[in-house]
Parts: C-alpha cells; sequence; structure tokens
C-alpha cells in the first residue's frame, strides 16, 4: 500500500493516478477474499485498542461528491465494534460553528482513547470547498495549510494515530455514479444542486486537492490517494492500510486487576 502513500513535501499531479488501478488483482473475487482476512484483523486490533484505552485512531475521508465516502465507511468498518468507533460527517458549519475557528468544530470531534474516529469529510473543506467557492479569500485559506499541519501534529502528540485518504475517481465515474443516484430512490436524497455546481468546478477541485495533499501529508499525518474506480479495490486498499497502521500501534490491553489463573467458576 506504499505505493498510494504521498511522500512529505512530493508535488503531486492527480492525473498521474490511475483511478482504474487494481494493484496486483485481476479480480473482485480474489480482492474480497483477502478483504474479509483483513477485516476480522481489524476487528481484533480495535479491540486490543479499546480494551489499552491510551490512545486513538483518527481516519480522515476526502473525496469529490460521489467518490464513495460513505460506501467506505459501511464496508470498511462493518467488523468493528461499534461502541469504539465513532463516525462523524462534517456539513456547512451550524451558526454556533461559524461563531468560532474552523478547526473548533473538528477538535470537538477528535475520537476518544480508545477508539476509531472516521471523519467523512473533514477540516480539509475548509482548504477545498471554501477555496473553489470563493467562501473566504486567498490569504485566509493560504494559511491554513500550515495551521492544519500543526493541529494535526498536536494531535499525534497527544496520543491520536492519523490516517487520511483521498478516493480518487475519474470524472467519467462520478457521471455514471451521480446517474445512478438520481435513478435510485433510496439514494436520490443525497443529491443537491451543489453536486452540479461542484462538477462544473472538477478541474478547479482537482487542483485544490494535489494542494492540499502537496502541502499537508506529513511524517505524522500522510495522505493516501486511493484509486476507487472500483469499490472493491478502494475497500481493500483503504482496510490493508489501516490493518498496517494498528499493528505499527501493537495495542496492548491491560494486565487483569485479579490473579485470574486462581479464578474457578
Amino acid at each position: 500500500m506504499k505505493r498510494y502513500r504521498v511522500k512529505p513535501g512530493a508535488k503531486v499531479s492527480l492525473r498521474d493516478y490511475d483511478p482504474d488501478d487494481t494493484g496486483d488483482y485481476k479480480d473482485r473475487a480474489q480482492a474480497e477474499q483477502d478483504l474479509a482476512g483483513d477485516l476480522a484483523r481489524m476487528a481484533d486490533l480495535q479491540e486490543r485498542l479499546y480494551a489499552e484505552n491510551q490512545r486513538a485512531l483518527l481516519v480522515v475521508l476526502q473525496a469529490m461528491d460521489a467518490g464513495g465516502k460513505d460506501g467506505t465507511v459501511k464496508h470498511v468498518f462493518s467488523g468493528v465494534n461499534p461502541a469504539g468507533c465513532e463516525v462523524t460527517s462534517f456539513q456547512a458549519p451550524s451558526g454556533e460553528e461559524a461563531d468560532h475557528d474552523y478547526l473548533w468544530r473538528v477538535y470537538r470531534a477528535v475520537p476518544r482513547r480508545g477508539n476509531i474516529g472516521i471523519f467523512n469529510r473533514s477540516h480539509y473543506e475548509d482548504v477545498l470547498a471554501v477555496r473553489v467557492r470563493k467562501l473566504a479569500p486567498k490569504p485566509v485559506w493560504r494559511r491554513r495549510y500550515d495551521q492544519i499541519n500543526r493541529f494535526e501534529q498536536l494531535l499525534v502528540e497527544n496520543g491520536t494515530t492519523i490516517v487520511k485518504f483521498y478516493l480518487h475517481i475519474s470524472k467519467a465515474e462520478q457521471k455514471k455514479r451521480l446517474a445512478e443516484r438520481l435513478a435510485n430512490p433510496n439514494k436520490s436524497w443525497k443529491f443537491s444542486e451543489t453536486d452540479l455546481h461542484d462538477r462544473e468546478h472538477w478541474a478547479e477541485y482537482q487542483e485544490a486537492y494535489e494542494d492540499a495533499l502537496h502541502l499537508c501529508s506529513s511524517e505524522w499525518a500522510p495522505w493516501y490517494i486511493v484509486p476507487a474506480n472500483h469499490k472493491w479495490y478502494r475497500n481493500l486498499v483503504v482496510a490493508r492500510t489501516i490493518v498496517q497502521l494498528l499493528k505499527d500501534m501493537d495495542p496492548r490491553p491491560p494486565r487483569p486487576k485479579i490473579d485470574v489463573s486462581k479464578v474457578s467458576l
């Protein structure tokens, strides 16, 4: 999975990344079989993280509209214990949130110790949508890259491991998914006029993402560019990366408070 990691300081051109890439996998069946194993390992590691209750893992998901954020949450985290998993979806700021700095609502949603937190969209909207939709002047959003890096470093220094995924789809794949969403009564509610506006500004969003990936992929909070045209491969890449991170964290449950060898039931 290291092939998808953005090296700190590396310039990023999304044209160099194929959203149809499936790595070494030639068929969906083998990938889904391997994914099942990864999900089982993730569930075990999450139980250990929850029991240890000393550190947290924050997973950030960003994508263009219909890029697969909801689907990733649904499939990749299907086996974890909900008691130790928190999902936060960031929409337009509420009145209270708008009365604070842009990171205030994000800090409040950082996962507690022992938990995995998932951000469906995140503080990066403040250098993406805010930039493209011209909701703030350039001098304001430009200085946010450094602020975000320092914010994420603070979280890491205090026990939160961070991993960030950009789910990379093509413009043609987005059109296909939006059409399917409109045709499905169970999903058409997700569609909004902003989807069309943002699609018209595809090139500007790609440029904004390239800057965010370039300026905010750090040793302590790396970005991964995940090929996401094939949902089954997207799920595998995200799951496998998280499993490896949890293995590296190596959470250890605390020792029992009693000598369990002397317990008789």
